[in-house]
């Protein structure tokens, strides 16, 4: 395969002087698309979005316009954007909030309108301090300009919007959670059934919560329509996609690719992309969905970067983060920062998730500072195996929300693609990687 000559629909104006403000944004035909759609009824709108099949970029990959068609009958109704980027190496949204933000309005607007949404929230992470001032700034030239508020454009439709910021708690970032955060309370997600948003949302009322970047594609497919975007990309994975690429690359960031036509050879090697790994050492491994997802090996790295593709090889495209580790990157190391930062991050509802982490967490420690048992191996499958059974893929859930099953990934990837390097953490009674590698806390080794 090769990289394409698709349109970039989400990022066109990120390299713009001041993208973020209304006067860059309307010369790069900004809030065209609002006045599109409200020139439509409410239902071609959803009926364009149903076409083209935009699938969740929020990590779950759900369709969009199969979402819109669930809400309950019932008033009032709410819109909530969620913009809680908070899992580490993803950091997509937070690029498109900071330089866009005008974009996400706009796509929030016409959502708002498919839907008849009462009152829309842009809920974004609280330590995203720049994307917040500038997404408020934004709402404010919106407001002024006529695209937010009362009759917009002269017509008939009228809406709000607030800006939210989190709290800085990872687990809002579930749809659930986000939603009881925004109420007041603590972020816990609610069980399912029967606490589906569309059903029962924010107040008890229906609601739709779509990711940051999943709305921000519909100012382009007002303009474009519906079949326009599904002409892009292959099977379910339609349009484009935007890719965080984080760890040993030479060329760390955010890349808009055709959904489904570029391979992960392509993403991390290409000189326009990735550019290879750095001091072009060997690639040992790659995280292709963010760190909840099971990592592939080198053999991979010709799957094509579409939902079925990756999930037919026993992993999830995720949050749209790749993080590749070279031959100097230490396993148990990498799965010891991804659980510690789950663990940290679990509400405490559920037992598997919230003692089952910390055991995790304490068993990787001990192994990578050398004071590790070889049968700590098999403990930790056990371990992992009560909080997913099984350990498989995609994971059994013994918890209300995923962010259990989050955990057993890494350790099961590290464990079954590097398990003699486990064991030389124990036999040699220290990690053999390395020491100015290591982490603040563990540099006594």
């Amino acid at each position: 395969m090769t990289i394409t000559d698709a349109p970039r629909i989400v990022s066109s104006r990120l390299r713009r002087p001041r993208s973020w403000t209304l006067e860059s944004y309307l010369a790069g035909g900004g809030y065209d698309g609002l006045r599109a759609a409200l020139a439509m009824t409410p239902q071609q709108v959803h009926d364009h979005v149903n076409t083209a099949n935009i699938l969740g970029r929020g990590g779950a990959g759900f369709e969009a316009g199969r979402k819109w068609g669930m809400l309950r009958k019932a008033l009032p109704v709410y819109l909530t954007i969620n913009g809680d980027e908070s899992e580490p190496a993803t950091f997509k949204d937070h690029a498109l909030i900071e330089g866009d933000p005008h974009q996400l309005i706009e796509g929030a607007l016409i959502c708002a309108y498919a839907i008849a949404a009462d009152q829309v929230f842009l809920y974004v992470r609280g330590e995203f301090a720049l994307a917040i001032e500038r997404l408020q700034a934004a709402l404010n030239e919106a407001y002024a300009y006529g695209a937010v508020g009362a009759n917009i454009f002269g017509g008939d439709f009228s809406v709000d919007v607030v800006v939210h910021p989190g709290a800085g708690a990872y687990i809002c970032g579930e749809e659930t959670a986000l939603l009881e955060s925004l109420e007041g309370k603590r972020g816990y997600p609610r069980i399912k059934p029967p606490y589906f948003p569309a059903a029962i949302g924010l107040y008890g009322a229906p609601t739709i919560v779509n990711n940051v970047e999943t709305v921000s594609n519909l100012p382009w497919l007002m303009l474009h329509g519906g079949d326009e975007y599904a002409a892009l990309g292959e099977g379910r994975s339609k349009g484009t996609k935007m890719l965080a690429l984080a760890g040993h690359v030479k060329r760390p960031g955010n890349y808009e690719l055709e959904w489904a036509k570029v391979s992960f050879r392509e993403l991390i090697y290409d000189p326009r992309l990735g550019g290879g790994i750095r001091d072009d050492n060997e690639l040992k491994a790659f995280i292709p969905g963010g760190v909840s997802s099971p990592w592939l090996g080198p053999e991979h790295l010709d799957v094509l970067l579409a939902n079925d593709a990756i999930a037919a090889v026993g992993s999830m495209a995720g949050s749209g983060s790749v993080v590749a580790m070279d031959h100097t990157a230490c396993p148990v190391r990498a799965a010891w920062r991804i659980v510690r930062f789950f663990h940290r991050e679990s509400c405490g509802q559920c037992t598997p998730c919230r003692e089952g982490g910390g055991w995790l967490e304490k068993i990787l420690e001990r192994i990578e500072t050398g004071q590790g048992r070889e049968a700590d191996l098999d403990l930790l499958m056990d371990v992992c195996d009560n909080i997913s059974p099984g350990v498989t893929w995609p994971p059994a859930q013994t918890t209300i929300c995923v962010l259990g099953p989050s955990m057993p990934p890494s350790v099961a990837a590290g464990i079954r693609m590097f398990r003699d390097e486990y064991l030389a953490h124990v036999r040699e009674g220290r990690c053999p990687f390395p020491p100015d590698r290591l982490p603040r806390r563990l540099s006594r080794v």
